[in-house]
């Protein structure tokens, strides 16, 4: 490998490489006027079944299966892959560019929630659910909650990144952040072998936030083969609590939406009802088509 001697003063001066290289820029704000479309529910949700979105719409489900028909949701696909973050009315939404975005429209001012974790709170104060009262209990919510905001980029665009796509393997780069991975499941059975949950015996946004991204390595189903390459097999606190979340109705239908890969009849690109699980999935679209 040759080696590489950093300039002065770094420029954009060409693509990086790898899987996402044609969206990666050094700066914010539109490429392109686009406005967002708005349905029929209070909550609008602009995201992609990434494990930042699945937080969501998983929150989303579980508040409707309590019966909070306040929650009710149009789900609109935000493909990253063809920037469609970037269109200014995403921006307007969420100034980062990122998925997921939420516009909260049940008041006489729509209000906007941008990042994940603030999302799973806004929502989780608003309807009084999944976010526990007592203070220390409370307190290990939030704990856990900004563990997963802080612990996961290591797993995605550290490990997950330099493992499945950049685009040559470098030893170095994927020992570290291998060594990191390991060291937070490592960290996630240890509190898995002590707790039902994350935060306590209750179900909460904690558990939301990190299930998606650990428990989905736990299950194989991140980076290719990397449940293999790190044993993920040996964490048997943090399987067990995997597989108790995977069972969850809600869970099910919160992977569902603005999901484009895997099983056709396991992918609603855009939900705007709960009948559209029933007969609006891939599958279902692409048989009426033929």
């Amino acid at each position: 490998m040759n080696q590489y001697t950093p300039p002065k003063v770094w420029t954009w001066s060409k693509p990086n490489g790898g899987t996402f290289a044609s969206i990666n820029r050094p700066i914010a704000g539109p490429t392109h006027e686009k406005e967002l479309p708005v349905g029929k529910h209070p909550l609008q949700l602009y995201s992609l079944a990434t494990p930042n979105g699945q937080k969501v719409t998983i929150m989303l489900e579980e508040l409707l299966a309590r019966g909070h028909k306040g929650a009710e949701y149009d789900a609109w696909l935000i493909r990253i892959n063809e920037g469609d973050q970037f269109g200014s009315g995403f921006v307007d939404v969420n100034p980062n560019s990122k998925i997921p975005a939420l516009m909260d429209r049940s008041g006489e001012k729509p209000i906007r929630v941008f990042e994940s974790g603030a999302i799973l709170t806004y929502l989780a104060e608003k309807f009084g659910e999944f976010l526990p009262k007592d203070p220390a209990a409370r307190a290990e919510t939030f704990s856990w909650l900004f563990w997963q905001m802080g612990s996961a980029p290591y797993l995605g665009g550290g490990f997950g990144h330099f493992y499945a796509y950049a685009p040559e393997k470098i030893e170095y780069a994927i020992d570290r952040f291998a060594m990191e991975t390991k060291r937070q499941m490592d960290v996630l059975d240890r509190r898995l072998a002590e707790s039902e949950y994350l935060a306590g015996p209750d179900y909460t946004i904690a558990d939301m936030a990190v299930w998606p991204w650990y428990g989905g390595l736990a299950k194989g189903r991140s980076y290719n083969d990397a449940h293999q390459f790190l044993s993920v097999h040996e964490y048997e606190h943090v399987q067990r609590w995997a597989d108790a979340i995977d069972a969850r109705p809600a869970v099910k239908r919160g992977r569902m939406v603005n999901r484009l890969s895997g099983d056709p009849a396991f992918q609603l690109h855009e939900r705007h009802d709960a009948s559209d699980f029933e007969t609006k999935t891939q599958d279902k679209l692409l048989a009426k088509a033929s």
